[in-house]
C-alpha cells in the first residue's frame, strides 16, 4: 500500500507508505522504511516476488524524483508498511498511515499537518476489499495491482478504486472452457464460507453450465461442516474446482477427500502453498507482463545486503546467514537445513507483478500532476442521485412515454400528469416524453416501434419477386408461340389457293401486329424507365390497332365481293387487293400519327407514386398527356366498333368467309 502524503513548507515533499505482505513471522526486522506490526503465528513463508515489489516501490520513487517534467519542484519519499497477509493488519496499517506517526487514532490526524494524495495496494482481492471500503468512507484513492474483484468495479460504491490487474472472472470463463475441451460434465465446486466465495462460486455454475457441463455440488468447506464433506465424498464427479481465496484451516480434509480425485485450483490460490499438497492438480496461474527494465535490474543488483535480504534468502531460498544462533532458530522453526548461498539468483527473479506496481506508482504520480495542473476551485465528480436497490429513485405522475409515443395532456390534471399516445401514421418519436412526434420526410416510413424513420421500400412488377410477372410471362410466350406457329404454317403453305383466297399479304400483317402485340406485354414488367414507359402505350396501340384494321379490311372486302356478285352492281370497282391494303393501312397510320403527336407533345415517363400506397414508393409510369392517352384508346375503340358492325353486316355470309365472327 502506497500512501503519498503532502506536507506544507518552502519545497512540496510527498512520502508514500506501502503495506505489503512481504515480512515473515519470526524475526522482527526494520529496514528502508519497512514497518511490522509483529505477524500473527501461522502467517505464509515469505516469498521472493514480494522482495522484488517492494524494490520496483522503491526504484518507481526514485525514477519519479529524477524526472524534471513530471513532479516539478515535488519529491517523493515512501513508508512501506507489512500486513503480513492479513486484511485486519492491511486495516491497520491503513488507519496507522491516516492518523500519523506515534499511536494509531482512528479518524484523527495527530502528526504534523499534511495532506494525502493516495494509496497504492494491496495485493490479494481479499484485502483490496475492505481497504477500498475504508478507503472510500474518507475520499482517498487506491489503486491495487491484484486480480479485481468485479465488485470492486462498482463505481457507486467504490469510486475511489483503481486496479492495474485483470478481472478475476476471467479465470471462470477459463475454467469453464477447459471442462467443456476435456469433456468434464460433472464437477464439484467448492468455496470457502464468505460473501465472496459465495459470490464466485455462483458465478462459475453460471459459467460452467453456459458450456454445457453440470454442477453435482457446491458446497462450502469448513471445520464443522460434515454434510458438505459427505456428500463430497458419495460424489460420483470426479473433479473439484476450488473457488475464492484459499482457506488454510481445513485444507487437510480437502486433501484427504480428493485424493483421488482430480482439483482445479484457481488464480487466487499460491500456487507455491498448494501444489506440495495435491497430485493430479490443474493450476491456473496468473499470466504477466515481464518487467524487462535494465535499469531496474542495475538498481537490484547494486542493493546492499541488509538484514531484510538476508531472513528472506534463509526462509525462501534456505541460505546460510553470518549469525548461527540466527541459523538455529530457523532451521528449527521451519524444519529444513541451510546451505551456502547468495542473493544473485532472488535478484535475477522475474515478477510479472513488479510491472504491475510500477505502473501503480506512476498512474498515481501522473494522476498527482494532473491534479496540480488543473485550475479553478472545484473539481468535476460524477453525482449519483438516491440510490435504492441500486436503482435511481423516481418521482413521477406518469410513466415517461417511450420512444415511439407523444404525450397527450389529460384534462383538468397538471401538466406532470399525461397519458402516452402512439405516433400517428408517418410520424416518429425518438426521444422520452416528446410533446409531439414528428413526420416522416416523403421517401421514408416510420418502423414498427415508430422510432426511427426508414427509406420506404419501392413497387413494381418485378421479374424475380412478384409472382404475377412470371404468369404474365408465360401466358405471353404461350400466346405468342400459338402465333409464331401459325405465322409458319401461312409461310409453308402460302402458295396454296386457300392462302392465296384469304388475302395471303394481309393474312401476314395480321398475324405479325398480334405477334407484337403480345411482345408488347413485356414492356409493362419490370422497373419503369422512361423509354419503357413512352413505348408500352404507343407499341401495343399501334400493333393492336394494325392487326384490328387487317381484320377490318379483309371483312370489308369479303362484304364487297358478295355485294358485287349481283349483275349489275356497282361495287365491282372495288374489288380488288390494292382497295384492302389502303383500307388496313390508313387505319394503322392514322394511330401512328396519334402516337406520334402524344410522344412529341407530352411523353409519358417514369415516376415515384409515394401516396397511393402508404408506407410504399410505387414505380409507375405517368402517361403524360392524358388526353392523348384517351384518343389512343378510343381510336382502338372505334376500330373495334367498325369491325363489330361490319361483322354484323357480314353475319349472313358462309362461315368459311366471315372471319369477322371472331371479334363478336
Amino acid at each position: 500500500m502506497l500512501e503519498i502524503q503532502k506536507d506544507k513548507g518552502a519545497t512540496d515533499e510527498i512520502y508514500p507508505a506501502a503495506v505489503l505482505p512481504i515480512i515473515f513471522s519470526v524475526i522482527a526486522s526494520e529496514s528502508k522504511g519497512v514497518y511490522r506490526h509483529g505477524c500473527k503465528r501461522g502467517a505464509p513463508k515469505p516469498i521472493e516476488d514480494r522482495w522484488r515489489e517492494v524494490q520496483t516501490l522503491l526504484f518507481s520513487v526514485d525514477e519519479i524524483n529524477k524526472n524534471p517534467d513530471l513532479l516539478p519542484n515535488i519529491t517523493l519519499g515512501y513508508h512501506v508498511y507489512d500486513y503480513c497477509g492479513d486484511p485486519r493488519l492491511a486495516i491497520g496499517s491503513v488507519l496507522q498511515i491516516l492518523s500519523g506517526p506515534g499511536n494509531m487514532v482512528p479518524n484523527y490526524s495527530c502528526g504534523d499537518e499534511r495532506e494525502i494524495a493516495g494509496f497504492i495496494g494491496g495485493r490479494s482481492t481479499g484485502t483490496s476489499l475492505p481497504i477500498a471500503q475504508l478507503l472510500g468512507i474518507y475520499g482517498y484513492t487506491q489503486i491495487s495491482y491484484s486480480l479485481i474483484d468485479p465488485v470492486l468495479k462498482d463505481q457507486v460504491w467504490y469510486p475511489y478504486h483503481f486496479s492495474t490487474g485483470p478481472d478475476d472472472y476471467i479465470q471462470h470463463v477459463a475454467i469453464a472452457e477447459l471442462l467443456e475441451h476435456l469433456g468434464w460434465t460433472w464437477v464439484i465446486i467448492l468455496a470457502a464460507g464468505d460473501e465472496r466465495s459465495e459470490r464466485e462460486s455462483k458465478n462459475l455454475r453460471n459459467e460452467i453450465t453456459k458450456h454445457g457441463a453440470c454442477v453435482d455440488l457446491t458446497g462450502t468447506l469448513t471445520d464443522t461442516n460434515t454434510r458438505t464433506l459427505e456428500r463430497i465424498q458419495k460424489s460420483t464427479a470426479e473433479v473439484g474446482i476450488l473457488c475464492g481465496e484459499q482457506f488454510r484451516s481445513p485444507l487437510f480434509l480437502v486433501e484427504k477427500i480428493f485424493k483421488e480425485k482430480t482439483l482445479v485450483v484457481p488464480a487466487t490460490w499460491i500456487p507455491g502453498y498448494i501444489s506440495p499438497l495435491f497430485n493430479r492438480s490443474l493450476i491456473f496461474k496468473e499470466v504477466f507482463f515481464v518487467f524487462d527494465n535494465l535499469e531496474f535490474e542495475d538498481y537490484v543488483m547494486s542493493i546492499k545486503e541488509d538484514m531484510l535480504l538476508e531472513d528472506l534468502l534463509t526462509v525462501a531460498s534456505a541460505c546460510l546467514t553470518h549469525d548461527k544462533e540466527k541459523d538455529a532458530i530457523f532451521m528449527k522453526v521451519y524444519g529444513f537445513t541451510l546451505r551456502n548461498c547468495s542473493s544473485l539468483k532472488l535478484r535475477q527473479r522475474h515478477d510479472g507483478r513488479s510491472y504491475r506496481v510500477y505502473t501503480a506508482v506512476y498512474g498515481l504520480a501522473h494522476a498527482e500532476h494532473d491534479m496540480l495542473s488543473l485550475s479553478g476551485q472545484y473539481c468535476n465528480k460524477q453525482v449519483h442521485k438516491n440510490i435504492h436497490r441500486n436503482q435511481t429513485l423516481k418521482s413521477q405522475c406518469s410513466a415517461s412515454c417511450p420512444p415511439g409515443y407523444r404525450k397527450v395532456p389529460q384534462n383538468g390534471a397538471p401538466s406532470c400528469c399525461y397519458d402516452c399516445a402512439s405516433c400517428s401514421e408517418g410520424e416518429v418519436s425518438n426521444l422520452t416524453d416528446m410533446e409531439n412526434c414528428v413526420k416522416c420526410p416523403d421517401y421514408k416510413w416510420p418502423n414498427h416501434a415508430k422510432t426511427l424513420c426508414l427509406e420506404k421500400p419501392s413497387e413494381f412488377l418485378s421479374y424475380d419477386r412478384d409472382p404475377l410477372t412470371l404468369i404474365f410471362n408465360v401466358i405471353t410466350l404461350v400466346l405468342f408461340l400459338i402465333s409464331l406457329s401459325m405465322l409458319g404454317i401461312f409461310i409453308l403453305f402460302r402458295d396454296t389457293p386457300v392462302v392465296k383466297a384469304n388475302n395471303r399479304n394481309l393474312s401476314f400483317i395480321l398475324l405479325v401486329s398480334i405477334k407484337l402485340s403480345f411482345l408488347s406485354v413485356f414492356l409493362f414488367l419490370g422497373h419503369p424507365v422512361d423509354i419503357t414507359c413512352m413505348l408500352r402505350q404507343t407499341s401495343f396501340a399501334i400493333t393492336f390497332s394494325t392487326s384490328v384494321s387487317c381484320v377490318l379490311s379483309k371483312t370489308i372486302m369479303v362484304c364487297i365481293a358478295f355485294k358485287a356478285s349481283k349483275p349489275g352492281s356497282s361495287w365491282r370497282k372495288w374489288i380488288g387487293p390494292k382497295v384492302a391494303n389502303y383500307i388496313a393501312f390508313v387505319c394503322s397510320v392514322i394511330q401512328i400519327v396519334i402516337s406520334v403527336i402524344w410522344l412529341v407533345i407530352s411523353a409519358p415517363f417514369a415516376e415515384e407514386n409515394i401516396h397511393s400506397k402508404p408506407g410504399i414508393i410505387i414505380i409507375q409510369c405517368n402517361e403524360g398527356s392524358v388526353v392523348a392517352f384517351y384518343i389512343v384508346l378510343s381510336y382502338m375503340g372505334l376500330l373495334a366498333s367498325v369491325s363489330f358492325i361490319v361483322a354484323f353486316l357480314a353475319r349472313t355470309l358462309p362461315d368459311s368467309f366471315n372471319e369477322a365472327k371472331y371479334i363478336t
